[in-house]
């Protein structure tokens, strides 16, 4: 059982929320455009003024790993990595796909998100990653992975194994508005990024024991980062 502060910024969405023992305590999130870099300490300190929960008191640090935007993750695992070392506490990486299905599973069990055949279906967080391509991985509505993490540019043949083996294909997630119309089978409902997908994940893995290198790990980009040039002339 755990204190564990979570983490997420790997969209446009900023997450942050403490967590005990397996339960959400508190949250704050905003989906006001990508200055994660301003809110993240923002968000945890009010978190921690809110709860009374001073930084040595917790257990851990859980962040979302990726994939996701570059600069979101880097901004997310370099605070959780920063503060991990000021306190001394270990830190845990949680997949993000994953996190996301969950908040997916969350919300169908709360009535937010209607999917008729729910038992039967399959679930593919999808994650922008700009024109038709998107970060994907297929999950059952038990949270099992069913499919590996892929960066898939979306045709009518994507995920179509998937597609014929389940009575409804559900889609969600940052970048699956663009594939509704390309997956005219699937199911697209509103599910967003949150730490409430992290937080079982998070107590799961510290229960286990299962910690990231603070010094070494580094967030799941999936893709390089490629530095373009300006094509705007300064001079």
């Amino acid at each position: 059982m755990a204190l564990i502060l979570c983490i997420e910024t790997g969209t446009d969405i900023c997450s942050v929320g403490i967590a005990k023992d397996g339960e959400l305590v508190s949250l704050r999130e905003s989906d006001e455009g990508r200055d994660h870099a301003k809110k993240v300490g923002v968000f945890v300190d009010e978190l921690l003024h809110e709860t009374g929960v001073a930084p040595d008191d917790l257990d851990a640090v859980a962040v979302g790993k990726g994939p996701g935007s570059y600069t979101g993750l880097r901004i997310g695992v370099s605070f959780a990595k920063g503060l991990c070392y000021g306190i001394g506490k270990p830190l845990i990486a949680v997949d993000s796909l994953a996190a996301l299905a969950a908040v997916a599973c969350e919300d169908y069990e709360a009535g937010i998100i209607d999917v008729e055949h729910w038992d039967e279906a399959l679930l593919c967080p999808m994650v922008d990653a700009r024109r038709m391509e998107v970060y994907a991985q297929v999950f059952d509505t038990a949270g099992a992975a069913r499919s590996e993490v892929s960066a898939e540019v979306v045709t009518s043949e994507s995920f179509a194994e998937y597609r014929r083996a389940c009575s409804e294909f559900v889609i969600f997630g940052s970048g699956a508005a663009k594939c509704a119309d390309v997956l005219q089978d699937a199911t697209a409902v509103s599910v967003l990024p949150s730490v409430r997908g992290m937080v079982s994940l998070a107590e799961r893995a510290f229960v286990a024991g299962e910690f990231a290198d603070v010094a070494y790990f580094e967030p799941f980009y999936l893709k390089d980062f490629v530095v373009t040039t300006s094509k705007k002339k300064f001079f």
